[in-house]
Formats: structure tokens, C-alpha cells, sequence
């Protein structure tokens, strides 16, 4: 029970590594809004495990707002912000990726964060306490061909991270990262273009462990780092990655 009685939000978790970190927060004894585009993916998964389920777009303003009024009237903190929700482009040559897909791919993977700053973190700042994760990605790190943009918004995440980090120490908010190698997500699909087993065993062959991340993967190393056992972690973005990035 690392996450006895905290309230915790977690974006995108009506699926994949959302999913699993919901999972894993209300093992702990979170109490979870599972907010998520797909309001019917998010009731599933908040009636699975307990949890209330929210339909949010993470880029819009007017969403976040809404949520921290709900999260004030409901609760009267947010003592965990997991921003998971993300997006990517189809594998191509970065001159081909059309202006709109780029747009939506920084507005769910980057500006989201940002939103979240302005809504979420003035919460946190008055309890004086808080742990925000964001989910980034190996791509930020070590990115691939033809991801061009997706790994331009993982790596800004990363350091949005450590600059958030820095900023909200003093006021009591721990902020950290996880950068999770690809898995049997949604999104697995778009990020290796076409699902064969030849493109499954190439991309298997790079990372050393020799499998994909799992949600379960994701759900204990987020549970870790905002739990109380990681209150002297604070700016770290953690490869869960089965040595992908070495």
C-alpha cells in the first residue's frame, strides 16, 4: 500500500501503459482518475480497477481546467499527475510528415505537460507536496529513423522534466520521467509501420533483453518514483527499457 489514500490523475489510462499504471496505483492504494479521449476505454478500465473515469484531450485547456476544478471540489488536492497520453506519426521521412500531424503530435506529447503545469502544479505548489511523471520514451534519448517528430517531442519531454524538476523542488513537487522502450500498446503498430513477425524480430534484436515493455513493466517503475520510497529522486528520466538505450 506504497500509494495509500493518494489522490492520483493519470492521462491516457484507458489503455496500454496507462492502463497499467492504473492498475498498479489502485494495487497500491491510490485512489485514480483514469482520464483519457476514449471515454468508454477509460470506463472499462477505471471499472476494472476500482477508479473514476474521465473523457479529457489532453491539448486542450478548457479539458485540464475542468479536471482541476473536479479534482478541487472532489478531493481538494492532486497528489499525483501521471502524463501519459501520447501520440506519434507513422514512420516516414520527416519532409513527408504533413504540418497538421506534426501539430497534433506536439500538441498531445508536449503541450499537454505544459497545460498540465498551469492547472494541475498551482495545486500541488499550495499542499506543498506533489509527484508528477511523464511518460517520455527511448526515443528521446535514442531515437530512430523516420520518427523524426514523435522523437523530437519525447526528447523535449525529457527535458521539460528536469527543468520542471529543478523549478518545483523547492516547493515540495518531485518531478521525474520514464522512458519506456515500445510494447503491446495501441500504439506498437505505428511505430513500426506494419505488424509482421520480420519487423517484430528486427526490432526485438535491439533491445537487449529481448522483449517489449509491458504495461505491468511501466505500472512498478511509476509506482517507485511517486511513491514516498522515491522522495529523494526528483529530475531523473528512467530508461525502463530492457537495455535498448545502452
Amino acid at each position: 500500500m506504497r500509494l495509500e489514500e493518494k489522490v492520483a490523475i493519470v492521462t491516457g489510462g484507458g489503455s496500454g501503459f496507462g492502463e497499467g499504471i492504473v492498475k498498479k496505483f489502485t494495487q497500491e492504494g491510490a485512489r485514480v482518475i483514469v482520464a483519457d479521449i476514449d471515454l468508454d476505454a477509460a470506463r472499462q478500465v477505471a471499472g476494472l480497477y476500482d477508479g473514476t473515469a474521465l473523457r479529457m484531450d489532453v491539448s486542450i485547456m478548457k479539458d485540464w481546467a475542468v479536471l482541476a476544478t473536479d479534482m478541487e471540489k472532489r478531493f481538494g488536492r492532486v497528489d499525483i499527475l501521471v502524463n501519459n497520453a501520447g501520440i506519434t506519426h507513422l514512420p516516414q521521412p520527416m519532409q513527408q510528415v504533413d504540418e497538421a500531424e506534426f501539430d497534433r503530435v506536439l500538441a498531445v506529447n508536449a503541450k499537454s505537460v505544459f497545460l498540465s503545469a498551469k492547472t494541475i502544479v498551482p495545486m500541488m505548489i499550495a499542499a506543498g507536496q506533489g509527484a508528477i511523471l511523464n511518460v517520455a520514451s527511448t526515443a528521446g534519448v535514442s531515437p530512430r529513423p523516420n520518427l523524426n517528430w514523435y522523437n523530437a517531442s519525447k526528447g523535449w519531454m525529457i527535458t521539460a522534466t528536469k527543468a520542471m524538476a529543478v523549478e518545483l523542488a523547492p516547493r515540495g513537487v518531485r518531478v521525474n520521467a520514464i522512458n519506456p522502450v515500445a510494447g503491446e500498446t495501441p500504439l506498437l503498430q505505428s511505430f513500426m509501420g506494419e505488424d509482421t513477425p520480420e519487423i517484430r524480430a528486427k526490432f526485438l534484436s535491439s533491445i537487449p533483453l529481448g522483449r517489449f515493455s509491458t504495461p505491468e513493466d511501466m505500472g512498478n517503475a511509476a509506482c517507485f518514483l511517486c511513491s514516498d520510497e522515491a522522495s529523494m529522486i526528483t529530475g531523473v528520466a528512467l530508461e525502463v527499457d530492457g537495455g535498448r538505450c545502452i
